[in-house]
């Protein structure tokens, strides 16, 4: 009799084990709760982290352009890049795309708007067709005097082919502060979503963030009502007071 007795003790005791180890109601939920906490906590950082690693990658796509700029004006007398506006293709210099062809030589032979390559923002949602996948616009003033860009006082200026000025070839030491004066950047708000039904035209808006390239090479991004205004009232690099000798930031 006295296994029985045994037996019948272990199996308690093996009950009572499973018992002691299983989890309650109570600690399931604490347990789900404590995750949904951290998944609250982690999720909105990894965003951040996301939209942080777009910005590096759309800086590191300014620099390269840069690159480019400095090649360019290399090998064409130390000149900026410089066209009468508008362009062959209907739109103007100052426009990514009218930037694209003289910057090609410079990066690749093969880059067009179903290979933009650099100059396409990894955040840039603007519709690829209408601006044939181009983020980064190029400030007139660089190829404009300073004279001529204070006489644009209108939006209409930087795009009515009926008041276009003739293209004066700028050179490096003509900016008067490099690291002041934007020499290209993000057109649209890519990286921080504008209100809604706020429209958002560009660098003719006062609203929104960018990142811009100044001439001396470094890259900042910076909100609309942080930049100078210009002579056109807006914040934009295109019409600078003073053209290359005066600032935007």
């Amino acid at each position: 009799m006295m296994p029985a007795k045994k037996t019948k003790r272990s199996v308690i005791s093996v009950l009572s084990n499973r018992r002691r180890f299983a989890f309650t109601l109570v600690e399931l939920l604490v347990v789900i709760a404590v995750i949904a906490l951290l998944m609250g906590i982690l999720i909105p950082s990894l965003a951040k982290a996301r939209i942080m690693a777009m910005r590096m990658k759309c800086s590191s796509n300014l620099r390269q352009i840069h690159f480019a700029i400095n090649s360019y004006l290399s090998s064409n007398g130390d000149t900026y890049p410089c066209a009468d506006d508008p362009l062959a293709g209907g739109y103007w210099l100052w426009m990514g795309r009218g930037l694209r062809d003289f910057a090609r030589p410079q990066l690749s032979t093969d880059i067009n708007k179903n290979n933009p390559s650099v100059l396409l923002c990894p955040q840039d949602r603007s519709d690829p067709n209408k601006y044939q996948s181009t983020s980064y616009a190029y400030s007139m003033a660089f190829y404009h005097s300073p004279q001529q860009i204070d006489d644009m006082k209108s939006i209409a200026d930087q795009y009515d082919k009926n008041l276009a000025k003739p293209a004066v070839p700028q050179r490096p030491g003509g900016v008067a502060h490099p690291s002041n004066k934007i020499l290209l950047g993000e057109w649209f708000s890519s990286h921080l979503k504008l209100p809604a039904g706020t429209n958002d035209a560009g660098w003719w808006c006062s609203k929104g963030a960018r990142k811009f390239l100044f001439a001396d090479g470094h890259t900042a991004f910076l909100k609309a009502d942080k930049i100078n205004k210009a002579n056109d009232g807006y914040p934009n690099p295109n019409v600078t007071l003073h053209g290359l000798k005066g600032k935007d930031y």
